[in-house]
């Protein structure tokens, strides 16, 4: 009965772990831009801002408020001689209106709403820098997944050695020593796999705070992806210019720069103000008057307009600068592509000759040599140098492809940066 018990127990409590372990989400890449692209904070930020930009351009359009005053009209002070009842004065309302210029409130509203589509653009730009360093810890824990399994299998060789060199020793076919190097170089291997641990949950933290989820949030990747580099066929500024998107962002801000120049070329129109006066006297003997006046401002007088001609070319000057920054932006981009899809070429080559021949060769010495050592032809030292060859070589692969990765990376973030 106690047995019975123990087992039921014993499956209540396995049966959670177990339900956990099926539950647990594999998480391709897209699916993880995706959600950056949805969930981060910083992205969020952006969008709140440019609807700023839209209220705050129909904010732009708005009139001044009317102004309202009441007082008096010509009256004596206390004290005086009042001779006539036209001397007491009047009580006076004052109604007052500034009325801008539509061009310029329109003008202006353009301007403004434009740095909306700055704000839109700088989003894109941040999103690429999201996005790649996602890539980043999505291939390092991609490269730590597959060291890991080198390193169990890379162990296990290890462990059969130890295990031959325990047998062999009491009839003297074997030295202590030998059992000692295989436990160091086995507890050296777990050592690794731990620190290749310790990266996948580095990378699984910093993923998760990237799209805005809890840090400690369990999920595993799709091991099974491969990344891969497409070359361009040619990287012409036009096509550079539709993909990039600080260019983007330049255009936007030379496009919003050229509004203000417009908004600034409406400073000479005019604007308008009108007041009413309402008089009414506080003698019998004086009707009732008003005063109705119409004013307009003279923004093409030469102390005033150098103000706004000055700022339009200054305006005018930068815009220029900027042109002649995009450019070179472009330039400069095409030449580094062409660099970095030869590195990225290069890379590839160099990877897959390690692993068509370097690699194989060194497996077939390992073999060879564990056959001659399992023969007892070869001493367990010759055996261990042959796998730390190996394991290095197959290490220096990974290596090599946590790199290519990161070129690829690199290479995109340039391409739509």
């Amino acid at each position: 009965m106690k047995q019975i018990t123990r087992y039921i127990l014993l499956f209540v409590v396995s049966v959670p772990v177990r339900l956990a372990a099926q539950q647990t989400v594999v998480l391709p890449l897209d699916t993880i831009l995706q959600r950056v692209d949805r969930n981060n904070l910083l992205l969020q930020s952006y969008a709140l801002k440019a609807e700023g930009y839209k209220y705050e351009a129909d904010a732009a359009t708005a009139w001044m408020a009317p102004m309202f005053g009441a007082g008096t009209f010509m009256t004596p002070y206390p004290g005086q001689n009042v001779m006539d009842g036209r001397d007491k004065g009047s009580l006076m309302f004052q109604v007052e209106q500034d009325i801008p210029n539509p061009a310029k409130l329109s003008a202006k509203k353009a301007y403004i709403a434009s740095q909306g589509n700055v704000v839109r653009a700088t989003r894109d730009i941040t999103l690429n820098e999201l996005k790649s360093q996602v890539k980043r810890l999505y291939f390092n824990w991609l490269i730590a997944r597959q060291r890991i399994v080198l390193l169990k299998e890379n162990g296990q060789i290890m462990q059969t050695m130890k295990k031959i060199e325990e047998v062999r020793f009491p009839y003297n076919q074997s030295q202590l020593s030998g059992v000692f190097k295989a436990t160091a170089k086995i507890e050296d291997n777990r050592n690794m796999i731990l620190m290749q641990e310790g990266n996948i949950a580095r990378a699984r933290a910093w993923m998760n705070s990237i799209m805005n989820a809890p840090g400690n949030q369990v999920f595993e990747i799709d091991t099974s992806y491969e990344p891969q580099f497409t070359a361009g066929a040619s990287y012409d500024t036009a096509s550079l210019a539709t993909a990039r998107k600080d260019v983007l962002k330049m255009d936007e801000s030379i496009h919003s720069m050229q509004l203000n120049i417009r908004s600034m070329q409406q400073e000479k129109r005019p604007d308008f103000r009108v007041r009413f006066d309402h008089m009414s006297p506080l003698g019998d003997m004086m009707p009732k008057a008003f005063s109705a006046m119409g004013m307009i401002s003279i923004p093409i007088a030469p102390w005033s307009s150098k103000m706004y001609r000055s700022g339009i070319r200054s305006m005018e000057y930068n815009v220029q600068a900027m042109e002649k920054e995009r450019a070179a932006m472009l330039q400069e981009t095409q030449g580094m592509l062409y660099g970095m899809q030869y590195e990225i070429q290069s890379m590839q080559q160099r990877i897959e000759g390690m692993e068509r021949k370097i690699v194989p060769a060194l497996r077939q010495t390992l073999d060879v040599s564990f056959l001659n050592y399992q023969e007892n032809k070869l001493a367990l030292a010759a055996v261990i140098d042959a796998w730390e060859a190996l394991t290095m070589m197959q290490s220096n692969v990974l290596d090599e492809k946590l790199k290519l990765y990161e070129m690829i990376v690199d290479y995109e973030k340039q391409l739509y940066r």
